[in-house]
Parts: structure tokens; sequence; C-alpha cells
């Protein structure tokens, strides 16, 4: 709310969770910006670790119920299954790394741990989801390493399921924003982490491109004010309504686009 230029709502999400509005619709609230609505108050529950599975089924289908074109969750980080089971259930998840080792690594870690969940969830044999628990480790006893050896050795144990998880792999496509990017190299991080993903994973990892790193963006936070708003010619909005385009229309990063100044990208 704070980007919003909004004061601390009087409603929140935890209200709808203890009951005390009925519908989530009751909990969103306006804001300056026509036809978009904010719901506050939701990051305790979605990163919390400890949430109970039956609020977040809860929550899960009341966010489905809502009217919008648009839904979109903050989730934070972390791999807590309140995070992992959001993220999931969306039509288009969207991880924004910055280019540094540290963030590289969590994306990692949290791409492996969302793509096997979403794996145990789609099986029904008990053999089956042991295995995906077994083969979560790269390191396991079995030499199981790529998503083919694990379909291999499903279907030795129940075809359906084998089936299952190839339609899986091949329909989870997440989506990647670099953020903060400095260099030519920063940029083509994200060509690096959609190929390991496909190497490792099988995952087809959608590149949407990156935002540069702007002192606008800081500014407009010290303003309250969005920063498509308070300055939309800026480097980093631009970024932001390419990535936009991007995504409303299906597509994804080139390697042709990965320059400093060709046509389609915004000069670092």
């Amino acid at each position: 709310h704070t980007l919003l230029g909004i004061s601390p709502s009087s409603v929140s999400l935890s209200d709808f969770i203890k009951k005390r509005v009925t519908h989530l619709q009751e909990a969103l609230i306006p804001t300056a910006i026509p036809n978009l609505q904010l719901l506050t108050g939701a990051q305790d529950l979605l990163n919390a670790s400890e949430a109970k599975s039956v609020q977040r089924q809860k929550l899960l289908r009341s966010i489905k119920r809502l009217e919008g074109d648009y839904i979109l969750v903050d989730l934070g980080a972390g791999n807590a299954l309140s995070v992992l089971d959001f993220f999931l259930m969306s039509d288009g998840g969207i991880l924004v790394v910055t280019p540094e080792p540290t963030s590289i690594e969590n994306t990692y870690r949290f791409l492996k741990s969302a793509f096997y969940r979403r794996l145990r969830q789609c099986v029904s044999s008990y053999p089956v989801k042991n295995l995906i628990d077994a083969v979560a480790d790269q390191k396991n006893e079995m030499g199981i390493r790529n998503p083919q050896e694990l379909i291999n050795a499903t279907r030795r144990i129940n075809e359906g399921d084998a089936d299952k998880i190839v339609h899986e792999v091949e329909t989870f496509r997440p989506n990647l924003i670099l953020n903060q990017v400095r260099t030519k190299k920063d940029i083509e991080i994200g060509f690096s982490v959609r190929s390991a993903c496909k190497k490792y994973f099988g995952i087809h990892l959608h590149y949407l491109g990156y935002i540069v790193y702007d002192q606008e963006v800081p500014h407009s936070i010290r303003r309250r004010r969005p920063l498509m708003l308070e300055n939309p010619r800026s480097r980093a909005a631009q970024c932001i309504m390419e990535i936009s385009s991007k995504l409303a229309n299906g597509q994804q990063m080139s390697l042709r686009m990965s320059g400093t100044s060709p046509e389609g990208t915004i000069p670092l």
C-alpha cells in the first residue's frame, strides 16, 4: 500500500481468514488507479511455513473466484509450502531475479522445489510419489539425474502416472525477469538460467526480459508513487512496459534482443 500512496487499511486478508468478512471481494480496497484494487495483509499468510493447509486451500479457491482481468499475488521469497502452492496454482508464475549469485542460486532451489512438488501432486501412486521424493536429491542412489530418466523409472511402476509426468513437464512454463540489470552480461544471465532449467529439469522457462537499474525507482518509492505514474518515460518504466507486452502476448526474450541497443530493447 505504501507504493500506491495508500494508508493502512481497516480491512485486510486476515479479516477474511478470521471470518470477519464473508467474501474475499469484501477485503479489496480501491486505489487511485482506475480498475485496480488491492488486498493488503497477505504476506504473513502467504509466506508462513506453518500456515494450515485448510487456510491455503480456502484462500486459493477464493482467489480463483475473484472477478478481474489479471490477479497478481506477491509471494515474496522462500520455499514455504504456501509460496509453492500459490505459485503452482497460477496461470503464469513470474520469478523476479537480480543478477547476483545468491539470487540465482535461490531461484534454482525454488524452481526445483516447485517442479517436484508439481509432479508429486499430479500422480496417484504412492510408490511413484516416494520415487519423486527420492529423485529430488540429485545424488540419489538410483542414478536418476533428469526428467526423462524419472519418466522411464515411473513407467516401470505406473504407466498412467508416467503420462501425467510427461504432461506436467511439458506444460510447466514459469516466467523469468531480471531486475536491476547494469550490463549486457547481466542480461545474458537470463538465457543461462533458461538453458540450465531445460537441461536439468526439462522446464521450458520463459525469459520475459530485464529491468535496468534506474535511480528513478527509489525516487518514486520515496514519493509513494508508482513508477509508471511518476516517471513513465524512465528507463525502468520502459522495460516494464516491454515486459508487460511480452507477457500479454505470450512472447519472451530472444538472443537477438540481448544487445545494449537493438530495436526492442532499452539501452543500458
